[in-house]
């Protein structure tokens, strides 16, 4: 890692891509780039870790990471993955926030071949490639699968035990018991560290529990009564109400980027 954080450094094209494969339930430590990053594993999934939050990336989707924001990486299951580095002014127009985006499969097309030309390959095809896909960068459709901690250690600790076990079952009252405030106290405080309901911030902890589970091919319906919902069509709208389509019109789409 260090030699291709190295190389990174070194490069001069505004654009630059390297494939990465990690080994099972390994983890990258905290870092960062003097380049934004455009991380896209193919395979697997990864969950990014920065100051403002957390983010689960799977491979229909990718991670936008601005230059200069230090990240580390958990990796779930056997991954691969294709990054490109892009130079913060390489462009007018890119993205200066860290966000999940979909992957077009034009994306997919120009990142792949980016990998396979290397670093600053230097011919006029090269060049148009990787012209290419920094103007495809602005156009990718973002995706609401961040899910920002907040600053009390408190509530983190209590974010993080529901991250590993998200639930229906959540009752705002509990937890404001947990950490000695009132309910309007505490809703009130998780919102302003946030910048969500403790409601909309405990949906998208379920989406991103379900989406790699989803893709893989499990029922909607197990998938539903295990994370607590009673029944699949309370799920689906939950689900719709986040991503805006029904988990299965949502997979269907992405297959179709």
């Amino acid at each position: 890692m260090m030699q291709r954080r190295a190389e990174v450094e070194a490069a001069t094209s505004p654009a630059i891509a390297f494939a990465h494969r990690y080994t099972e339930n390994s983890f990258v430590a905290e870092h960062e780039h003097s380049r934004a990053q455009l991380l896209h594993p193919t395979t697997g999934a990864v969950i990014v870790t920065t100051q403002l939050g957390r983010w689960m990336v799977l491979p229909d989707h990718a991670l936008w990471i601005p230059a200069r924001v230090r990240h580390a990486v958990d990796i779930i299951g056997a991954v691969e993955m294709h990054s490109a580095y892009v130079k913060p002014d390489a462009l007018a127009g890119l993205p200066t926030h860290l966000h999940v985006t979909a992957m077009t499969r034009l994306m997919r097309s120009l990142l792949a071949e980016a990998v396979r030309l290397g670093p600053d390959p230097g011919d006029p095809r090269a060049e148009l490639i990787h012209a290419s896909l920094l103007h495809e960068i602005p156009l990718l459709p973002e995706r609401p699968l961040g899910l920002p901690l907040p600053a009390d250690a408190r509530l983190v600790r209590l974010c993080r035990e529901f991250i590993a076990a998200p639930s229906t079952r959540l009752r705002i009252d509990d937890w404001a018991s947990h950490v000695g405030m009132s309910r309007r106290s505490f809703t009130r405080m998780f919102r302003q560290q946030t910048g969500l309901s403790l409601s909309a911030w405990r949906q998208q902890v379920c989406v991103m529990a379900a989406l790699p589970r989803l893709a893989a091919g499990e029922p909607v319906t197990i998938v539903a009564l295990d994370l607590g919902y009673d029944s699949m069509p309370a799920f689906t709208t939950m689900f719709s109400r986040v991503m805006g389509t029904p988990p299965r019109t949502y997979l269907r789409n992405q297959r179709a980027m």
